[in-house]
């Protein structure tokens, strides 16, 4: 059994957070119920062409959201296929060789310096 005080503040809880919901993210989202969504789809459609979602509910519970495919939460694939479209980056035509990693980077030779070696060329003018 639970306490009277207690029944009447997860009440209260819960309405609150409903009531926090229905004013952050479904009052900026169009609400359609499935009879709606069905006889005016094409409209709905073109209301997410133009970047607004619409959320599709059942007795006022969400079911199903649209929006449109380029939103904020592309995946890696499709970021990637979309730079390789543009040309911004080519896929690899072979995988990496196993010598890259096994094998260990090049020292410098004695008396080698970085820092020496980018005075220098600043010197010379390249």
């Amino acid at each position: 059994m639970v306490a009277p005080g207690v029944r009447s503040l997860r009440i209260l809880t819960q309405y609150s957070l409903d009531k926090l919901n229905s004013k952050s993210y479904f009052i900026l989202v169009k609400k359609a119920s499935i009879t709606e969504a069905k006889n005016n789809l094409s409209a709905l459609i073109d209301g997410v062409k133009g970047g607004s979602p619409v959320l599709i509910v059942d007795r006022g519970r969400p079911v199903a959201r649209l929006e449109p495919v380029n939103g904020a939460a592309a995946s890696d694939d499709t970021r990637l296929a979309r730079l390789v479209r543009d040309g911004i980056v080519r896929p690899a035509r072979a995988g990496i060789s196993k010598d890259l990693f096994t094998t260990d980077p090049p020292r410098p030779g004695q008396g080698a310096s970085a820092v020496r070696a980018l005075l220098d060329e600043r010197r010379a003018g390249r």
